[in-house]
């Protein structure tokens, strides 16, 4: 376990974009199991596979890099770390980030679950809102927690190890029919 958490901090410090795709994508993979086992008690007969693969598809390939490059752009827009300099961050994240994150994410889901334009847009009109107000119940005070306290070459990972429980709502939301 040591050796692995070594080489994850080898690859975070020489190809950081990488390894928060990695994270991203395993993380996502795995909150949709949770939500399938757990939330919608699927059992192993049930389990769609092909729904896991494509949240951690969208993990690696969305979330990791989009997630990872707002908390750089993030950093450079407002930099420091004091708690003043946190709860700005955390507003503009909550405030602007949130809300774009949130729908292109339903939208890609959609997508990806084969579903129509307009269906895709009807899923997002039904499931935007209470999304988006479960995000502000969990996020503002984890992010400011997190731009507090965390280095930001570690924010996504803390975020993501957060996120289980959010990626598991995220999957169940996003792929109920």
């Amino acid at each position: 376990m040591a050796a692995l958490w070594r080489g994850c901090g080898r690859l975070l410090a020489r190809r950081p974009g990488a390894a928060q795709a990695l994270t991203a994508g395993a993380l996502m993979g795995a909150g949709d199991v949770i939500a399938q086992q757990l939330v919608e008690r699927r059992g192993l007969h049930g389990h769609q596979g092909t729904r896991t693969l494509k949240m951690l598809a969208i993990g690696f390939c969305f979330v990791g890099p989009v997630v990872g490059s707002w908390y750089r752009i993030l950093d450079r827009l407002i930099p420091g770390n004091t708690r003043v300099v946190a709860v700005k961050k955390m507003v503009l994240d909550q405030g602007a980030f949130a809300p774009c994150f949130l729908g292109c994410f339903l939208a890609i889901t959609g997508a990806m679950n084969g579903l129509s334009v307009q269906d895709n847009w009807s899923k997002i009109q039904q499931d935007y809102t209470d999304a988006l107000m479960t995000n502000y119940c969990i996020w503002p005070p984890v992010q400011i927690a997190n731009f507090y306290f965390v280095p930001l070459q570690h924010r996504l990972a803390v975020v993501q190890c957060v996120a289980i429980v959010w990626n598991c709502y995220l999957s169940w939301k996003a792929n109920r029919m």
